[in-house]
């Protein structure tokens, strides 16, 4: 089963783990999603057995005979945090525990880069360093993981600044794609200078279909990203020369609690899981600006 199955990262690992051939129940209530009409999208077009839940409040009976649970599902965001406090908690603490309450054998749960806050200034950030969650978004991913160290059959996934076609249209790379493509200056929160683990969206399905079956510590917590931080800046020049354009950059004022580095230590990930990141982010971006490309001819 996997939960979030009308999201970003859910509905690729959703068709992912259908194509190795498992048996996939996809479970997501889309209508309560950050972007809604996206979500509802991609839920209409998910081509698996699919089963609307709302995990804060629904019967959570089919979770019992999963032989694995991807939790996914949850309400994403630093920026959209704030004043959402209510939401956020009933989304992705309340939704997890009654998951974990009803899930029976093996479950994956996905964690963030945020639970780390601005750590990793001098070095990449290893999952046994302290926790600083610095936004209402970031603090119930904390929560998440402590519900989740409850259980020994759990292994919890940080993720880190994904990216890749099928983006949100609120995360960074969607909205500086699309304005570049129409020429308008790219909306940047901050001076840019801030640094990113960024991880193209099929090494994070790579990751986590992975850690479905691989034998793990109960309760591990493990850094899914890419081990290289690129400055926003630098991320922006490099689509610039992707597209041949010269971006225009405007700046707005900095989103609270956004850490000024996240930086990827994925030791532990090559060897509980056996992964590592393969995607460079020139290639991602690439890839990425290609399906901006498409769905803009599909829709015109």
């Amino acid at each position: 089963m996997v939960t979030g199955a009308a999201g970003f990262i859910g509905s690729r690992v959703a068709e992912a783990a259908a194509e190795a051939g498992h048996d996939v129940l996809a479970v997501d209530a889309p209508d309560r999603a950050l972007a809604p009409g996206t979500a509802r999208r991609t839920w209409d077009a998910l081509p698996l057995d699919k089963r609307e839940l709302d995990l804060a409040t629904a019967d959570l009976t089919p979770l019992t005979s999963a032989d694995v649970v991807v939790h996914l599902a949850g309400r994403p965001g630093i920026r959209s945090s704030w004043g959402a406090e209510d939401d956020i908690h009933r989304d992705n603490v309340v939704a997890t525990r009654r998951v974990l309450d009803a899930a029976r054998n093996r479950i994956v749960v996905a964690s963030s880069s945020s639970v780390y806050g601005s750590a990793g200034r001098d070095r990449p950030t290893r999952e046994d360093d302290p926790l600083a969650p610095a936004s209402p978004y970031a603090v119930s991913k904390a929560a998440v993981e402590r519900l989740a160290r409850r259980r020994p059959d759990a292994v919890i996934l940080r993720y880190f600044s994904v990216y890749g076609p099928g983006q949100r249209p609120d995360m960074a790379f969607h909205r500086f794609a699309e304005a570049a493509l129409a020429g308008r200056p790219l909306p940047v929160f901050g001076d840019g200078r801030k640094a990113r683990s960024f991880t193209h969206v099929d090494d994070v399905v790579a990751a986590t279909l992975a850690a479905m079956t691989a034998e793990t510590p109960a309760g591990a917590a493990i850094n899914v990203g890419h081990p290289e931080p690129v400055t926003v800046r630098a991320a922006i020049a490099l689509l610039g020369r992707i597209l041949d354009v010269r971006p225009e950059i405007e700046s707005t004022a900095p989103v609270a609690g956004d850490a000024d580095r996240t930086w990827a230590d994925p030791s532990l990930a090559r060897e509980l899981l056996g992964w590592t990141p393969r995607i460079a982010l020139a290639d991602g971006l690439a890839d990425q600006i290609a399906w901006h490309r498409a769905n803009a001819l599909a829709a015109a």
